[in-house]
C-alpha cells in the first residue's frame, strides 16, 4: 500500500508529504511540556540583589547531606532570575518531608563562595526561613511535610552576609 502512495502522481505525493510534515509539528515531545501546573513543590526565592546569574535550590528529603552537600540532595535545579526573584519548580514530588537550600549564585560558578575569613559571599537560604548562625540550619529546622497533592509554595528570603 505504502509503494501505491508513492507511485501516485507527484502532487498527491506533495501533499501527502505536507500533510506528514504539518502532523510531525503538531506532536510535541513530553520533555518540551512544562511541568503539570498544581503539582509539587514551588520554591519562591525573594530579596535577591539582581537579575545577573542564577539561582541555585536544592531538595533534600532527609538529614543526610543537608545542606552542604548537593549530590545527596533528593533534587537539585537551578533558574533564572526575573525581578530580583527566582522560582525553582520540582514537579512530581511524592508525599515526605523536605528542606531546601538556595544559594543566588550570581558568577554561575555552583558553588558558595567564602571570603578570608570564612563569611559567604553570596546570598544564601534555607526553607522555613531557617538561621544559620555560626553553621548551617539542622534538617529538622529547615525541614516541612509535602502531601505529595497539589502544590505547595515554599517562599525563602535570600540573606546576604
Amino acid at each position: 500500500m505504502f509503494r501505491k502512495m508513492l507511485e501516485c502522481d507527484p502532487m498527491k505525493r506533495y501533499l501527502l508529504l505536507a500533510a506528514s510534515l504539518v502532523l510531525s509539528l503538531l506532536i510535541v515531545p513530553a520533555w518540551c511540556l512544562p511541568a503539570a501546573a498544581g503539582n509539587g513543590i514551588r520554591v519562591v526565592v525573594k530579596g535577591l540583589r539582581d537579575n545577573q546569574g542564577r539561582v541555585g535550590c536544592a531538595l533534600f528529603n532527609g538529614a543526610d547531606g543537608f545542606p552542604r552537600h548537593k549530590k545527596k540532595a533528593f533534587r537539585t535545579m537551578v533558574a533564572e532570575k526575573h525581578d530580583n526573584v527566582g522560582v525553582c519548580d520540582f514537579a512530581g514530588v511524592p508525599a515526605g518531608t523536605y528542606a531546601v537550600t538556595v544559594l543566588d549564585d550570581t558568577n554561575m560558578n555552583g558553588k558558595m563562595d567564602f571570603n578570608l575569613i570564612g563569611m559567604p559571599t553570596k546570598g544564601y537560604g534555607f526553607s522555613n526561613d531557617a538561621k544559620a548562625t555560626l553553621s548551617p540550619p539542622s534538617f529538622s529546622a529547615a525541614s516541612f511535610s509535602y502531601s505529595g497533592q497539589g502544590s505547595l509554595d515554599v517562599p525563602i528570603n535570600i540573606v546576604y552576609r
